[in-house]
Protein backbone atom coordinates (compact mmCIF):
# COMPACT_ATOMS: atom_id res chain seq x y z
CA UNK A 1 0.00 0.00 0.00
CA UNK A 2 1.38 3.39 -0.98
CA UNK A 3 2.01 5.85 1.85
CA UNK A 4 2.62 8.79 -0.47
CA UNK A 5 0.89 11.95 0.70
CA UNK A 6 -0.43 14.52 -1.76
CA UNK A 7 -0.97 17.93 -0.15
CA UNK A 8 -4.39 19.50 -0.75
CA UNK A 9 -4.64 21.55 -3.93
CA UNK A 10 -4.73 24.91 -2.16
CA UNK A 11 -1.49 24.00 -0.34
CA UNK A 12 0.10 23.14 -3.69
CA UNK A 13 -0.94 26.57 -5.02
CA UNK A 14 0.51 28.22 -1.92
CA UNK A 15 3.81 26.39 -2.37
CA UNK A 16 4.02 27.36 -6.04
CA UNK A 17 3.60 31.04 -5.15
CA UNK A 18 6.00 30.79 -2.19
CA UNK A 19 8.68 29.27 -4.43
CA UNK A 20 8.32 32.13 -6.91
CA UNK A 21 8.63 34.67 -4.09
CA UNK A 22 11.71 32.93 -2.68
CA UNK A 23 13.34 32.69 -6.12
CA UNK A 24 12.79 36.40 -6.78
CA UNK A 25 10.41 35.82 -9.68
CA UNK A 26 7.83 37.67 -7.57
CA UNK A 27 9.70 40.49 -5.82
CA UNK A 28 8.45 42.48 -2.81
CA UNK A 29 5.95 45.05 -4.01
CA UNK A 30 5.06 43.13 -7.18
CA UNK A 31 1.41 42.51 -7.94
CA UNK A 32 0.56 38.83 -8.21
CA UNK A 33 -1.29 37.54 -11.27
CA UNK A 34 -5.06 37.89 -10.91
CA UNK A 35 -7.17 35.08 -9.51
CA UNK A 36 -8.41 34.35 -13.04
CA UNK A 37 -4.84 34.13 -14.36
CA UNK A 38 -3.79 31.80 -11.53
CA UNK A 39 -6.81 29.57 -12.15
CA UNK A 40 -5.83 29.19 -15.82
CA UNK A 41 -2.10 28.83 -15.19
CA UNK A 42 -2.30 26.34 -12.32
CA UNK A 43 -5.30 24.38 -13.53
CA UNK A 44 -7.32 24.62 -10.31
CA UNK A 45 -10.67 26.10 -9.31
CA UNK A 46 -11.21 29.67 -8.18
CA UNK A 47 -12.14 28.56 -4.65
CA UNK A 48 -8.76 26.83 -4.37
CA UNK A 49 -6.91 29.96 -5.50
CA UNK A 50 -8.90 32.19 -3.12
CA UNK A 51 -8.15 29.91 -0.19
CA UNK A 52 -4.44 29.82 -1.05
CA UNK A 53 -4.23 33.62 -1.32
CA UNK A 54 -6.20 34.09 1.89
CA UNK A 55 -3.83 31.81 3.81
CA UNK A 56 -0.73 33.45 2.30
CA UNK A 57 -2.08 36.83 3.40
CA UNK A 58 -2.71 35.58 6.95
CA UNK A 59 0.82 34.15 7.05
CA UNK A 60 2.36 37.45 5.91
CA UNK A 61 3.67 36.43 2.46
CA UNK A 62 1.34 38.78 0.57
CA UNK A 63 -1.03 41.67 1.19
CA UNK A 64 -4.49 41.76 -0.38
CA UNK A 65 -6.05 45.10 -1.25
CA UNK A 66 -9.76 45.13 -2.03
CA UNK A 67 -10.40 46.18 -5.61
CA UNK A 68 -6.70 46.23 -6.51
CA UNK A 69 -5.22 42.76 -6.11
CA UNK A 70 -2.57 40.88 -4.14
CA UNK A 71 0.94 42.26 -3.57
CA UNK A 72 4.12 40.49 -2.49
CA UNK A 73 5.52 41.26 0.96
CA UNK A 74 8.26 38.61 1.00
CA UNK A 75 9.12 35.66 3.19
CA UNK A 76 7.82 36.21 6.74
CA UNK A 77 10.21 36.20 9.67
CA UNK A 78 10.65 32.86 11.42
CA UNK A 79 7.45 31.93 13.21
CA UNK A 80 5.47 34.70 11.52
CA UNK A 81 3.83 32.29 9.09
CA UNK A 82 1.69 30.71 11.78
CA UNK A 83 -1.98 31.41 11.26
CA UNK A 84 -3.37 33.43 14.16
CA UNK A 85 -7.07 33.87 13.37
CA UNK A 86 -8.03 35.90 16.45
CA UNK A 87 -5.21 38.42 15.99
CA UNK A 88 -6.10 38.73 12.31
CA UNK A 89 -9.73 39.40 13.23
CA UNK A 90 -8.82 42.23 15.64
CA UNK A 91 -6.66 43.92 13.01
CA UNK A 92 -9.07 43.78 10.08
CA UNK A 93 -11.10 46.90 9.45
CA UNK A 94 -14.88 46.80 9.24
CA UNK A 95 -16.98 48.04 6.34
CA UNK A 96 -20.70 48.85 6.05
CA UNK A 97 -21.08 45.60 4.11
CA UNK A 98 -19.25 43.39 6.62
CA UNK A 99 -20.60 44.81 9.88
CA UNK A 100 -23.71 42.77 10.60
CA UNK A 101 -24.78 43.82 14.09
CA UNK A 102 -23.83 45.99 17.05
CA UNK A 103 -25.96 45.57 20.17
CA UNK A 104 -26.02 45.71 23.95
CA UNK A 105 -26.74 42.15 25.08
CA UNK A 106 -26.70 40.00 28.20
CA UNK A 107 -23.54 37.91 28.27
CA UNK A 108 -24.27 34.19 27.70
CA UNK A 109 -22.77 31.85 30.27
CA UNK A 110 -19.72 30.90 28.20
CA UNK A 111 -19.00 34.55 27.31
CA UNK A 112 -19.37 35.64 30.93
CA UNK A 113 -16.90 32.93 31.94
CA UNK A 114 -14.39 34.14 29.34
CA UNK A 115 -14.75 37.76 30.47
CA UNK A 116 -14.75 36.90 34.17
CA UNK A 117 -18.12 38.53 34.86
CA UNK A 118 -21.48 37.31 36.15
CA UNK A 119 -23.80 35.58 33.70
CA UNK A 120 -26.16 38.00 31.92
CA UNK A 121 -23.94 40.99 32.67
CA UNK A 122 -24.58 43.62 29.96
CA UNK A 123 -21.84 43.71 27.30
CA UNK A 124 -21.47 45.13 23.80
CA UNK A 125 -21.56 42.61 20.97
CA UNK A 126 -20.15 43.35 17.50
CA UNK A 127 -20.59 40.82 14.67
CA UNK A 128 -18.79 40.91 11.35
CA UNK A 129 -19.16 38.65 8.31
CA UNK A 130 -15.88 38.45 6.40
CA UNK A 131 -15.67 37.52 2.73
CA UNK A 132 -12.94 36.51 0.31
CA UNK A 133 -14.16 37.58 -3.09
CA UNK A 134 -17.69 36.20 -3.39
CA UNK A 135 -17.17 33.58 -0.69
CA UNK A 136 -18.17 33.99 2.99
CA UNK A 137 -14.93 33.22 4.84
CA UNK A 138 -15.71 33.84 8.54
CA UNK A 139 -18.22 35.05 11.08
CA UNK A 140 -16.50 37.04 13.83
CA UNK A 141 -18.33 37.95 17.04
CA UNK A 142 -16.69 40.14 19.67
CA UNK A 143 -17.97 40.84 23.20
CA UNK A 144 -16.64 43.92 24.98
CA UNK A 145 -17.24 44.88 28.63
CA UNK A 146 -19.27 48.09 28.98
CA UNK A 147 -16.49 49.91 30.81
CA UNK A 148 -14.27 49.46 27.76
CA UNK A 149 -16.90 49.89 25.05
CA UNK A 150 -18.63 53.04 26.34
CA UNK A 151 -16.73 56.12 25.25
CA UNK A 152 -14.76 54.19 22.64
CA UNK A 153 -17.45 54.09 19.90
CA UNK A 154 -17.44 50.29 20.07
CA UNK A 155 -21.06 50.53 21.19
CA UNK A 156 -22.05 52.43 18.04
CA UNK A 157 -23.09 50.89 14.70
CA UNK A 158 -20.48 52.73 12.63
CA UNK A 159 -17.77 50.50 11.08
CA UNK A 160 -14.28 50.65 12.60
CA UNK A 161 -12.10 51.19 9.54
CA UNK A 162 -8.86 50.64 11.46
CA UNK A 163 -9.94 47.45 13.28
CA UNK A 164 -10.62 46.96 16.99
CA UNK A 165 -6.98 46.63 18.07
CA UNK A 166 -5.80 49.94 16.61
CA UNK A 167 -9.03 51.67 17.62
CA UNK A 168 -8.69 50.72 21.30
CA UNK A 169 -5.03 51.70 21.28
CA UNK A 170 -5.86 55.13 19.87
CA UNK A 171 -9.02 55.90 21.86
CA UNK A 172 -8.54 54.09 25.18
CA UNK A 173 -4.74 53.64 25.13
CA UNK A 174 -5.20 49.91 25.71
CA UNK A 175 -2.45 47.57 24.56
CA UNK A 176 -3.06 44.00 23.46
CA UNK A 177 -0.39 41.85 25.10
CA UNK A 178 -1.46 38.25 24.44
CA UNK A 179 -4.37 36.20 23.13
CA UNK A 180 -5.55 32.82 24.37
CA UNK A 181 -7.29 30.65 21.76
CA UNK A 182 -9.21 27.39 21.92
CA UNK A 183 -10.01 25.71 18.61
CA UNK A 184 -12.70 23.07 18.12
CA UNK A 185 -14.64 21.53 15.26
CA UNK A 186 -18.35 22.23 15.71
CA UNK A 187 -21.65 22.83 14.00
CA UNK A 188 -22.39 26.46 13.13
CA UNK A 189 -25.08 28.30 15.06
CA UNK A 190 -28.31 29.36 13.38
CA UNK A 191 -26.99 32.90 12.86
CA UNK A 192 -23.71 31.58 11.46
CA UNK A 193 -25.52 29.28 9.02
CA UNK A 194 -27.46 32.27 7.69
CA UNK A 195 -24.32 34.39 7.25
CA UNK A 196 -22.11 31.62 5.86
CA UNK A 197 -24.80 30.17 3.62
CA UNK A 198 -23.93 26.66 4.76
CA UNK A 199 -24.63 24.27 7.62
CA UNK A 200 -21.35 22.39 7.14
CA UNK A 201 -19.05 22.05 10.17
CA UNK A 202 -16.79 24.96 11.03
CA UNK A 203 -13.57 25.50 12.92
CA UNK A 204 -14.75 27.30 16.04
CA UNK A 205 -12.23 29.59 17.73
CA UNK A 206 -12.96 30.96 21.21
CA UNK A 207 -10.44 33.51 22.41
CA UNK A 208 -9.72 36.14 25.01
CA UNK A 209 -7.54 39.22 24.49
CA UNK A 210 -5.44 40.33 27.47
CA UNK A 211 -3.49 43.46 28.40
CA UNK A 212 0.04 43.26 29.91
CA UNK A 213 -1.43 42.83 33.42
CA UNK A 214 -3.48 39.83 32.25
CA UNK A 215 -6.83 41.64 32.37
CA UNK A 216 -9.31 40.38 29.78
CA UNK A 217 -10.16 43.21 27.39
CA UNK A 218 -12.59 41.32 25.16
CA UNK A 219 -13.77 37.86 24.14
CA UNK A 220 -14.18 36.57 20.60
CA UNK A 221 -15.87 33.73 18.76
CA UNK A 222 -14.88 32.90 15.19
CA UNK A 223 -16.68 30.50 12.86
CA UNK A 224 -14.34 29.49 10.04
CA UNK A 225 -15.72 27.29 7.24
CA UNK A 226 -13.77 24.04 7.23
CA UNK A 227 -13.55 24.09 3.43
CA UNK A 228 -11.65 27.40 3.45
CA UNK A 229 -9.44 27.22 6.53
CA UNK A 230 -6.67 25.07 7.89
CA UNK A 231 -4.71 25.82 11.06
CA UNK A 232 -1.07 24.77 10.92
CA UNK A 233 1.84 25.16 13.31
CA UNK A 234 5.52 24.28 13.17
CA UNK A 235 7.53 23.66 16.32
CA UNK A 236 10.91 22.29 17.26
CA UNK A 237 11.22 18.85 18.83
CA UNK A 238 14.00 18.82 21.42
Amino acid sequence: MSMDFAPPKYAQVMRAIQERIESGEYAPGDMLPSETQLVRELGVGRTTVVRALQTLAMQGWIEREHGRGSFVKGRPESGADRVRPSLTATEQGESPESLVEVARVSAPRYVAKLLGVAERTPVIMRRRAAREGDLPSAVETVWIPLEIAVGSDLDKPEPLRSGIRRHLQAVKHLRFDHITERVTARKPTKDEVELLGSSNPVLGVLSTVHDPAGTVLLAMSLALPGSLHELEDVYKVS
